[in-house]
């Protein structure tokens, strides 16, 4: 059986490996008794197949599910489905996941330094403004985020700006700048001062 996946994997030595749907639970991941039990009209399956957006909806009564679920839509996850498996999720996913997780913790003890490397990449714009509210909610919280990030509205946003070049590659790796974002605007061999205004 799939152990509750929904699909088998047959390894192929030399290709890719083939995923097949459960011939046991037709890819619902659960037995027939747990799919019979129904909560508002949706299965277990039906719950899973819900996107996080679809979910907070779903089950607005249920304050604390809410509550658990609601900082994956605060970082633009959105969109994913609640039974998606980790390992379809993209870098940039995986990273929101992380961070949501410690959105949801609230203020703690430890203070912790969190590094973002491209945090951005394959963002919508209105996702980037719900990722900058969510570093802004890091910050409340007594956390440190250092950003590796081209994207110029993370950049404007920054309390303190690092730029590295002049140029990629072998023509870069120099400080060109170091300081607050209005600072930039200034430096003349900076690519990045020459988007920045």
């Amino acid at each position: 059986t799939c152990k509750g996946e929904g699909e088998q994997i047959v390894e192929m030595q030399f290709l890719a490996d083939v995923h097949l749907t459960c011939e046991v639970c037709n890819g619902k991941r659960f037995k027939e008794e747990v799919l019979e039990v129904i909560y508002k009209g949706r299965s277990i399956f039906d719950v899973l197949d819900m996107s996080v957006d679809d979910a907070i909806s779903f089950f607005y009564e249920e304050k604390n599910l809410v509550k658990a679920i609601r900082p994956l839509s605060d970082v633009g996850l959105g969109y994913v489905k609640l039974g998606q498996s980790s390992d379809t999720l993209s870098g940039g996913e995986a990273q929101r996941v992380k961070l949501a997780s410690f959105l949801g913790k609230g203020k703690g003890n430890g203070k912790i330094l969190f590094i973002f490397d491209e945090p951005t990449t394959g963002l919508h714009f209105h996702d980037i403004k719900k990722l900058l509210n969510s570093f802004h909610a890091l910050i409340e919280q007594g956390h440190s985020i250092i950003v590796v990030e081209h994207n110029m509205e993370v950049i404007r946003s920054a309390d303190w700006i690092i730029d590295l070049g002049p140029g990629a590659g072998d023509e870069g790796g120099n400080l060109v700048y170091e300081g607050k974002p209005e600072g930039l605007k200034k430096i003349k061999q900076s690519w990045t001062a020459k988007f920045f205004s």
